[in-house]
């Protein structure tokens, strides 16, 4: 089981950007997908969940409204369209992979998520 999230770079406050997760050695549509990020002296928190069929997505409300999580299930590859980017949403973004969302999905520790990518970071400047 392979998780590798991609895309983290440096975007102007405002901007636009998406970040990647690919998966690989599962089947991709049994799982749901979550996104985390963690700032530097900050805990890990959870941005976003998508369910299996991709109807159903959950969003932390720092980040509702401006980000948008996707997945596309023939190409085993998860999404983060951020846009209206701020400096506080400069972190090392992480994926990570659970059976369902649930009510808890923004909950890094829980031991639903028992895959994770290695993280890529997004630096927002002012």
């Amino acid at each position: 089981v392979q998780l590798q999230a991609s895309g983290g770079g440096l975007v102007q406050a405002g901007g636009s950007h998406r970040l990647s997760c690919t998966f690989s050695g599962f089947t991709f549509d049994g799982y749901a997908i979550g996104w985390f990020r963690q700032a530097p002296g900050k805990e890990r928190e959870g941005v976003s969940c998508i369910s299996r069929s991709g109807v159903n997505t959950y969003y932390a409300d720092s980040v509702k409204g401006r980000f948008t999580i996707s997945r596309d299930n023939a190409k085993n590859t998860g999404y983060l369209q951020m846009s209206s980017l701020k400096p506080e949403d400069t972190a090392v973004y992480y994926c990570a992979r659970r059976w369902a969302c649930g009510n808890d999905w923004y909950i890094s520790r829980n031991p639903g998520y028992d895959y994770w990518g290695q993280g890529t970071l997004v630096t927002v400047s002012s």
